[in-house]
């Protein structure tokens, strides 16, 4: 690591650029106004440099500084802006029990349109930020490439759902705030979750593409969106509970649809991926 400035970490809150970070910390719509997303730990800033994208600005502690030359092999180009933080203040940025050494700053993608053809997941209101970031972990995993968040849902770009996907925004086309009526332009058809009715997930076929759509932590999936799927399903829970936390049940339908497109691409290997064929 060559750096022709010595390292002088900013060590007050009144600094304007701790001021800043702690504003997109603190303040879950910060991102939008600031156009700017803050990445908590060195996975995020890696699964950054691993799509391609370069950080604004990385922040770290001087006991992080190895993590640079690192990170530099990764892609980080040298001329990237590092601001120093003593430990104290890099702890005031995390709501973790252990505070990371190291974060980064990150451009806000540009908004984006509607690709009515990808396999989709649809939020519908759902609102703890964990769950959305669970959700969007899942979808990437499971081959899905776009979420679409309706109105009333967390932020997609919020330091906690950033935090919660563990990169998977970086695999993901995203779009936020979206109107429910623009989901009658998908040409892909649309499935939603009932914890009382509808075909049961494990005897449904399912089809790909396909957007799957989650409701509400609650109310569940809007009753009109309801009426415009052309599948409802619901998932077998034989100990009996009421019904399953949205991520959760967000994770076993996207797996049973990553499941039936493996099962329909190799239909003599009982829906496993034989050894030669790549995964999702």
């Amino acid at each position: 690591m060559s750096r022709r400035t010595p390292i002088e970490p900013i060590a007050s809150r009144d600094n304007p650029r701790f001021k800043r970070l702690r504003r997109l910390v603190e303040d879950a719509a910060a991102y939008r106004r600031e156009g700017v997303v803050w990445l908590e730990g060195d996975h995020l800033l890696r699964a950054l440099l691993g799509s391609g994208q370069t950080p604004q600005a990385v922040v770290l502690t001087p006991a992080a500084a190895p993590l640079l030359a690192e990170l530099q092999a990764l892609g980080l180009p040298p001329s990237v802006a590092v601001w120093w933080l003593t430990p104290a203040l890099m702890g005031q940025l995390s709501a973790l029990a252990c505070p990371v050494a190291l974060g980064a700053l990150a451009r806000l993608p540009d908004a984006v349109d509607l690709d009515a053809a990808l396999p989709t997941v649809v939020l519908d209101r759902v609102q703890d930020p964990g769950n959305v970031g669970s959700i969007l972990r899942t979808a990437a995993a499971m081959g899905f490439a776009q979420v679409v968040a309706l109105k009333g849902s967390a932020g997609l770009w919020s330091p906690k759902v950033v935090r919660a996907g563990m990169g998977a925004h970086f695999a993901l086309r995203l779009l936020e705030g979206v109107e429910r009526a623009a989901l009658g332009a998908l040409r892909v058809p649309l499935l939603a979750t009932s914890s009382h009715a509808g075909t049961w997930l494990h005897q449904a076929r399912l089809p790909w593409p396909c957007a799957w759509v989650f409701g509400h932590e609650g109310q569940g999936v809007d009753a009109a969106l309801l009426q415009q799927a052309s599948l409802r399903v619901r998932i077998a829970q034989p100990g009996g509970q009421e019904s399953l936390n949205v991520a959760a049940a967000a994770a076993i339908c996207l797996h049973a649809s990553a499941v039936a497109r493996l099962g329909a691409a190799t239909p003599h290997a009982s829906g496993m991926l034989r050894r030669s064929e790549p995964p999702l």
